[in-house]
């Protein structure tokens, strides 16, 4: 019931990688992105490309209207779209702070709105956020991003509340470092910095990621729902 997962945020990073390993295990892939550039890319890999802007819930309806018409239903849903707009509180525009919730938080939130609307009837359904460490722990510079990701763990938990008699799960993956473009180019002593702070004294590759949202997604862990699983390396235990 499972073999069929949408995957919002799938042109790049985490996303890419998340789409790889679905289509390892097996899994027929949705993957949606924002650039029309990105389509054919996405297409050659084996993946099903579908536009979607998280931000506008007629993008999102149109999105999982497309992808239904392609593949049939949709067994799970990962909601991975992103992005950042670091800056002290102090002097973070209205605009970058809203960007931000709208687009990690509420564009979460309407996916998976949109998600349930198809598993209630099928009584069936896994839906995964992608959180971060830093929602659980905190960061400097990054308030509206901690916000937007620590909400996730309440809509998951709330929601996993409202649909789990339905046979739908909701869970939370919170990543730490990982390696990624971004991070390759930080210099090393930054990277030093961060690993110093890290138990296991390495970033995450993303397929490890990847590995743990395809196990949310299993037959396997259907007994698991309002969870967040940490994939960080230790640093946000305790949290």
């Amino acid at each position: 019931m499972t073999s069929t997962v949408l995957i919002t945020g799938a042109n790049r990073g985490i996303g890419r990688s998340l789409a790889s390993g679905f289509l390892a295990a097996g899994f027929t892939v949705v993957a949606t992105y924002r650039q029309s550039a990105d389509r054919e890319a996405l297409a050659i890999e084996g993946f099903t490309p579908v536009m979607c802007d998280v931000s506008s819930s007629d993008s999102i309806n149109a999105a999982f209207d497309e992808a239904e018409a392609a593949v049939g239903p949709i067994g799970a849903v990962v909601a991975n779209a992103g992005i950042t707009r670091d800056g002290l509180l102090m002097r973070m525009s209205d605009d970058d702070m809203d960007a931000v919730i709208n687009t990690n938080l509420v564009g979460s939130i309407k996916v998976a709105r949109r998600a349930v609307t198809s598993m209630v009837k099928q009584r069936y359904g896994r839906i995964i956020f992608i959180s971060s460490v830093v929602g659980l722990m905190g960061n400097p510079g990054q308030v509206n991003y901690a916000a937007s990701k620590a909400g996730l763990v309440g809509a998951a938990r709330s929601l996993a509340r409202e649909v789990g008699s339905r046979g739908i799960t909701v869970n939370v993956i919170a990543p730490g470092f990982v390696m990624t473009e971004m991070t390759a180019e930080l210099s090393p002593d930054k990277q030093g910095e961060f690993l110093s702070q890290v138990p296991l004294k390495r970033f995450a590759d993303p397929a490890e990621i990847a590995g743990a949202a395809v196990f949310l997604a299993s037959e396997g862990a259907g007994y698991i729902t309002g969870q967040i699983i940490g994939v960080d390396g230790g640093l946000g235990l305790g949290h």
